[in-house]
């Protein structure tokens, strides 16, 4: 079946929409709400991926899993403030996650992508509990912490990605 494509990803396609969509009948919110929460998700993730680049050893399920809990605050009726510190909370959590390809393993890493999104958006709402500036890849406001984990991917996991790709085509 079609999917939506986010990033040249189905999976980040569907990462990003599905469990936006799930909690949007959920919540009983109406198809307007669902389609802003939907472009809000869909545009985070692509936000992420612009400063990572085509081709990186960063997982992407990590960016879209990030859209998806930007969402799912949007639905909740949060704003900007409830969504920056979601997105910088997950990448705070799980931004390490590697990509080895497309293939099955890759519903686990999206389903702990969208569970890290979760948990950082739990983390913020109840409690304001969050990550810091200097505390690991996290710096001052989400779009420094967005552009430092797009380094990371797109610079520091140029070997890993070379690495990993010598260990898929060797011989069995």
């Amino acid at each position: 079946m079609p999917v939506v494509i986010v990033s040249g990803s189905g999976n980040q396609g569907m990462t990003a929409s599905l469990p936006v969509i799930e909690y949007a009948k959920e919540l009983k919110v109406g198809r307007e709400k669902l389609l802003r929460a939907l472009v809000v998700s869909n545009l985070v993730t692509i936000h992420q991926k612009t400063s990572i680049g085509r081709l990186s050893a960063f997982c992407g399920a990590v960016s879209a899993g990030c859209g998806a809990a930007a969402g799912i605050a949007y639905l909740h009726g949060d704003g900007y403030e409830v969504i920056a510190h979601t997105i910088v909370n997950t990448l705070a959590i799980l931004s390490g996650m590697v990509c080895d390809g497309a293939k099955p393993s890759c519903a686990g890493k999206i389903a702990m992508a969208v569970e890290a999104g979760l948990m950082g958006y739990e983390m913020y709402t109840h409690g304001k509990n969050q990550f810091y500036s200097g505390e690991g890849i996290v710096k001052k406001g989400v779009d420094n912490t967005i552009r430092t984990v797009g380094r990371m991917a797109r610079e520091g996991m140029r070997d890993t990605d070379r690495e990993i790709l010598d260990i898929m085509t060797e011989s069995c």
